[in-house]
């Protein structure tokens, strides 16, 4: 098998897929709707190196789109394309209209309308239970709304699903990673799915391994990473196909001083490049020093947005007082 080919080996009545990631892999994809139709099915890989590890791949419905899980990343039926920047300057990275969502009659999601340009770091904040999370699935395509649009520079999340998700990466709060993979073949595999020549691949998961201090892990498996290790490692896996958009739940969660300021000036630094980051986190300090603008969410919908300046205006901030906690604290204890 040569390097960045993917084997599965299905239980009994399950589809068999034997395809390489150049174009097999799509094709295969684009064919059956998704792989592992209800199977578990065993993956193995075998990387540049000519080790070989296996997996076992979350044993779930097909959803309605046809979309398999790589980790972190929802990849949409027949999509095996890196990430394509052209033609969308002038369109907000993210626009979000009328957005509802509830769950056996109880609102999660009542109304937001939320447009962000791009080239913005956008902090959404909120208590818990506010519809942050909801939001975010929502927007990366594993949530189905009640009412309401969510576009992607000018994709339909709903409606363009492949060509929307092909620019956005999503980071959950708890990432799945398969432990019995090493962190270089986990990285070529998740930039397998995406359609990545492995000669692009490997040099790229080299350098995000060495960016997040991995590198010297790098014959570990990943069963044996502590939770920092392993959030670090699913942001890499974010990266590989290098995304127009972000969407982070608390990517900061479980990382050590060191690791969050390694994390922080990445996502900074792609900012700077261009490109856009939506993130959600209860670290008020992170949004503070990082986000250009800031979304406050409460019982389901955005009750004050700006920047750090328009929020303390808002809140009526005393002088010498107003820090982010504050303005928090004030706007989501008053009655809505």
């Amino acid at each position: 098998m040569r390097s960045g080919e993917l084997h599965s080996a299905t239980r009994p009545g399950c589809p068999t897929a034997t395809t390489p990631s150049r174009g097999g892999l799509r094709d295969r994809i684009a064919r059956d709707g998704a792989l592992g139709l209800m199977c578990r099915a065993r993956l193995s890989l075998k990387t540049s190196a000519g080790t070989r590890a296996s997996c076992f791949a979350r044993e779930a419905p097909c959803v309605e789109s046809g979309e398999i899980a790589a980790g972190m990343l929802i990849l949409p039926a027949g999509i095996a394309y890196p990430t394509v920047n052209d033609g969308h300057d002038t369109l907000p990275a993210l626009e979000i209209r009328g957005l509802t969502k509830s769950f056996v009659g109880k609102v999660a999601v009542a109304g937001i309308d939320l447009a962000i340009p791009r080239g913005e770091f956008h902090a959404l904040l909120g208590p818990n239970g506010a519809g942050k999370t909801t939001t975010l699935r929502i927007v990366a395509g594993l949530l189905k709304a009640d009412a309401g649009s969510v576009r992607i520079l000018g994709h339909d999340i709903a409606n363009d699903a492949i060509a929307a998700k092909r620019l956005l990466a999503f980071l959950p709060d708890e990432p799945l990673l398969y432990g019995k993979l090493r962190p270089l073949e986990y990285l070529e595999f998740v930039a397998g799915l995406w359609g990545i020549e492995p000669e692009i691949a490997a040099p790229r998961a080299d350098e995000l391994l060495r960016w997040l201090d991995l590198h010297d892990q790098v014959d570990e498996l990943i069963e044996g990473f502590s939770r920092g290790m392993r959030q670090k490692l699913a942001l890499a896996g974010a990266l590989i196909h290098d995304p127009d958009v972000m969407i982070l739940d608390e990517p900061l969660s479980g990382l050590d001083a060191g690791a969050a300021r390694q994390v922080k000036d990445l996502l900074v630094e792609r900012v700077h490049k261009g490109g856009t980051i939506v993130l959600t986190t209860h670290v008020l300090e992170i949004a503070e020093r990082l986000a250009e603008r800031i979304s406050i969410i409460q019982r389901g919908r955005i009750i004050a947005q700006g920047s750090l300046a328009d929020l303390r205006e808002r809140a009526a901030a005393e002088a010498g007082a107003g820090s982010l906690e504050d303005v928090f604290l004030k706007l989501t204890s008053a009655p809505s």
